[in-house]
């Protein structure tokens, strides 16, 4: 037996219209049957989006004070260092100045001896 059909370009173009109207169907339906699910991973994926920004806001808000931590410690020791420096040049200044004034102490009670022993020949000399 013969095919009998004939499958003109009219007919083969509204085949494939009723073929693209029946997918675009489908795929509507399966849209609007899916549209409860999509909103709701939707919001999942809004949800885990905004506490991941948390726990990134509270990662560089820790950050940012364990820096201001660090900074104020280093200052600090910095402080204590400078204060330290400044106590040793104080000190060593201070030593040099008791050596000084010493050292004019004891030339003058040399010279005190001096002038005394020079008093005490003239005394017996004359």
């Amino acid at each position: 037996m013969k095919n009998t059909r004939d499958n003109g370009l009219s007919d083969r173009r509204k085949a494939t219209a009723d073929a693209k109207k029946i997918l675009l169907d489908n795929y509507r339906k399966a849209k609007e049957a899916a549209a409860p699910h999509i909103e709701a991973k939707q919001a999942e994926r809004l949800a885990v989006a905004t506490a991941r920004e948390e726990r990134r806001a509270e990662r560089e808000r820790a950050k940012a004070e364990e820096r201001d931590r660090q900074l104020a410690a280093a200052k600090a020791e910095a402080e204590a260092a400078d204060a330290a420096s400044r106590a040793e040049a104080e000190a060593r200044l201070e030593a040099e100045t008791s050596r000084i004034s010493r050292v004019i102490e004891d030339e003058a009670a040399r010279k005190a001896k001096r002038d005394q022993r020079y008093a005490n020949r003239k005394a017996r000399q004359g």
